[in-house]
This record gives C-alpha cells, sequence and structure tokens, in this order.
C-alpha cells in the first residue's frame, strides 16, 4: 500500500456493472476502500449511504467517518411492486448533510470521499449527485457493505460473493451516535 498511486487502487471502470457506473468512473472494491482510507486518514472522508435500518440491524464499517442515508423508507411508505420492498426516497438533506460535516472536518469539494450502500448502486447514484454538485474525488464502493448475490449453488441468491462483511474487513453492530444521521423534521 505504501506508495501506491489512487489509480493503482482504482478497479477497471470497464468490468463495472452498469447499474453501478458512475459519472466520475471513480470506483474501489471494499478493500481498496479500506486502503485507501488507512492510507489518507482524515483526508478522506468516508460515508455510508445506506438506510438507518440497514446499519441498525446489519451493522457499520468501523472505519466509516458518517452514515449519511442517500434515500430512506417515509413512515408511510407504500409498497413497490417493481422492487418487491417499501418505496425509497431520495434523501434531499443529503448533499447539504455531506457539506455540514466535511466542512466541520476542514474538508471540501476537491477532498477524497468514498461512498458505500449495501451492494454498490445507490453508491453510485450518490456518487453522481455529488458529481452534479461539483466534487472532485468521489469513489463508490462498488461491492459495498454485503457483498453481490451468488448465482448459484448452496447460497444462491445470497451476498455472499464480495463485499467489506465478506472481506474481513472491520465492522460492527454497536453504533457510533456521533457519525449517524438524525432527519431534521
Amino acid at each position: 500500500m505504501a506508495g501506491a498511486s489512487l489509480d493503482a487502487l482504482a478497479v477497471d471502470a470497464a468490468r463495472v456493472p452498469e447499474i453501478k457506473q458512475t459519472k466520475a468512473a471513480l470506483y474501489l472494491d471494499a478493500g481498496e476502500a479500506y486502503a485507501l482510507k488507512q492510507k489518507l486518514g482524515d483526508k478522506a472522508y468516508f460515508v455510508d449511504v445506506r438506510t438507518r435500518a440497514e446499519i441498525a440491524y446489519v451493522g457499520m464499517a468501523t472505519v466509516a467517518d458518517a452514515h449519511i442515508p442517500y434515500v430512506e423508507h417515509s413512515d408511510d411508505a407504500p409498497w413497490d411492486d417493481k422492487n418487491g420492498r417499501f418505496k425509497l426516497d431520495v434523501n434531499s438533506d443529503f448533499g447539504p448533510e455531506l457539506a455540514r460535516r466535511l466542512a466541520a472536518k476542514g474538508l471540501g469539494k476537491d477532498d477524497t470521499i468514498i461512498l458505500m450502500c449495501r451492494s454498490g448502486d445507490r453508491s453510485a447514484r450518490a456518487a453522481n449527485l455529488l458529481k452534479d454538485l461539483g466534487y472532485a474525488k468521489v469513489y463508490s464502493v462498488v461491492d459495498g457493505f454485503e457483498g453481490d448475490l451468488a448465482k448459484d449453488g448452496t447460497q444462491s441468491g445470497q451476498r455472499v460473493v464480495n463485499g467489506w462483511k465478506n472481506a474481513s474487513l472491520p465492522w460492527s453492530y454497536k453504533l457510533d451516535k456521533n457519525k449517524l444521521y438524525f432527519p431534521k423534521y
């Protein structure tokens, strides 16, 4: 890791599935995200963009600086037949909350930001939003916290292929309240 360039860490953009592609084409796998955060320390800001329920029941990477959901379930969320779950709405406070937290750390739009969701598609959408807001170095963790679904075998349909947890990277069910997002109703 020492001396490695950011380009040497990045996942090959040509191999990223379309749903996980971003406008900036900056990608890391979970192991690379961990290594980059270790290398840059406080010069990189690592954000878990999953819903509050996901981190509450599935855990969170201990090196994440913050939890700011990109999407969230409203209290009266209707059922989404297409996706087989309750409807998710974009968190309109995502960009402003990130800006507030970055400013509190002395960071800005030119600093390295690492985004991670469950499996890489929501972090890609969040990265696109940040690109539109003028952020220059936003990486999406393509395999996310839980990883991709196994396509066959006895674990078909389970998230056991890759991802933060499957790579045995540091995480915990015990959450740090100071890192968590609380909606401003």
